[in-house]
């Protein structure tokens, strides 16, 4: 059979299966959607990011560097996957029209694709998305006149996804708790002589067995001066006596990820590797006090900052930090686990709301030699940042 024959044997089965949201909350969320999207005189958006079409219809695969689509117009959704993700769409997805495309044949996406947006006079995009594909909106514009579609849409979505419904904040806490397992196994391994692959396998292995699906980052361990260069990897490098090894997890529960970091020593720690332990914990309180609804992005980072420069003034200047002090998370699929809605960081003019989640990545990085790092996710609350993960904020010694 083809996949459009597939499509309807597994529907009279399975359909809707493993929705992963229940309706009641999927029609909340497109409700809101349509009534930001009629405020902004959008007839329909094109929307390409996996988390979108998941955050809107349940949709999700771990097949996310094919061309999908979801079409969100007053009164419809319609999903476009290729013909092997037929499956997923049939039993995660709650829309109104599934649009299959043979995965080898490409060519077969824009007359449908354009047959759908054809009655819609402005359509939003979201430019920023990775999965917006020059191959396919070039033809969609071409066909239907670029004047017809507006960089506008991804805003929209994004809004809604910034601050969490409860069910949300439910599976965050559970990915919190399944990473707490993570980083505690993994603390337990790290001795001289132990590999960093052999400390993520058994921070992997303690996730998975407590019931993480694929994660949308690999487990992150860095030995040594290798922790003093951001986002490198485990990469076969030896643990030596008096190391810091730099731990980055973060699971996944029904997408959700709550990552938390934590710096083990195989030793003792020295007196800098605590001043610069001691540093991320003054912006982490100081971050939790500023994150209350009204005060801005902006006033939260500069709160960070300022309590690092409060504490040891020349830690500014001799290590790295990225400038994010928070980004937020929540639904997500490879290659992050970042939502990319909201940063806690200089200039980020937006207010707080209550329930808005954010992870709090703070690591000091000095240049070629180390780097420590410890972390929480962190709910926006009227009382300030309240974690969601439990780390101890402790820099752990394995003598």
């Amino acid at each position: 059979m083809d996949h459009h024959a597939y499509r309807h044997a597994l529907a009279e089965r399975l359909a809707g299966s493993e929705l992963p949201v229940p309706e009641a909350e999927l029609d909340a969320r497109c409700r809101r959607l349509r009534e930001a999207m009629a405020d902004a005189g959008l007839d329909a958006l094109l929307l390409t990011d996996p988390a979108d079409l998941y955050y809107l219809t349940g949709y999700h695969t771990f097949e996310v560097s094919v061309h999908a689509c979801l079409v969100v117009d007053a009164a419809r959704l319609v999903l476009q996957v290729p013909s092997i993700e037929t499956g997923p769409a049939v039993v995660t997805a709650r829309v109104d029209e599934i649009l299959g495309y043979r995965w080898e044949s490409p060519e077969e996406v824009i007359a449908p694709l354009a047959e759908t947006l054809a009655p819609h006079r402005a359509i939003g995009l979201d430019p920023l998305s990775a999965g917006l594909r020059h191959g396919v909106l070039a033809p969609l514009q071409q066909r239907l006149g670029a004047e017809r579609f507006r960089d506008d849409g991804g805003a929209l979505v994004d809004a809604l996804r910034l601050v969490k419904s409860p069910l949300e904040l439910d599976c965050l806490r559970e990915s919190a708790r399944i990473t707490g397992l993570g980083i505690r196994a993994a603390r337990e391994v790290v001795a001289p002589g132990v590999s960093d692959g052999a400390v993520a396998a058994e921070g992997a292995r303690a996730m998975l067995a407590a019931g993480s699906e694929f994660m949308s980052l690999q487990p992150i361990v860095t030995v040594g001066s290798r922790s003093g260069t951001i986002h490198v990897n485990h990469k076969r490098r030896t643990i030596g006596a008096g190391e810091p090894v730099f731990l980055e997890f973060g699971s996944a529960f029904e997408r959700y990820t709550a990552p938390m970091m934590s710096t083990v020593v195989a030793g003792r720690a020295d007196d800098e590797m605590r001043a610069l332990r001691d540093a991320c914990r003054a912006a982490f309180e100081a971050l939790c006090a500023a994150m209350r609804p009204g005060n801005t992005f902006d006033d939260a980072a500069r709160a960070g900052e300022a309590a690092i420069a409060g504490l040891n003034a020349g830690i500014a200047e001799r290590a790295f930090f990225s400038g994010v002090f928070g980004y937020s998370v929540g639904a997500q699929f490879p290659p992050s686990w970042v939502e990319g809605t909201g940063y806690l960081a200089r200039g980020q003019e937006r207010e707080l709301e209550a329930d808005m989640v954010f992870h709090l990545p703070l690591c000091l990085r000095l240049p070629g030699r180390f780097g420590i790092g410890v972390s929480d996710t962190v709910r926006v609350t009227p009382g300030g940042g309240e974690p969601l993960t439990d780390n101890d904020w402790q820099l752990h010694e394995r003598p």
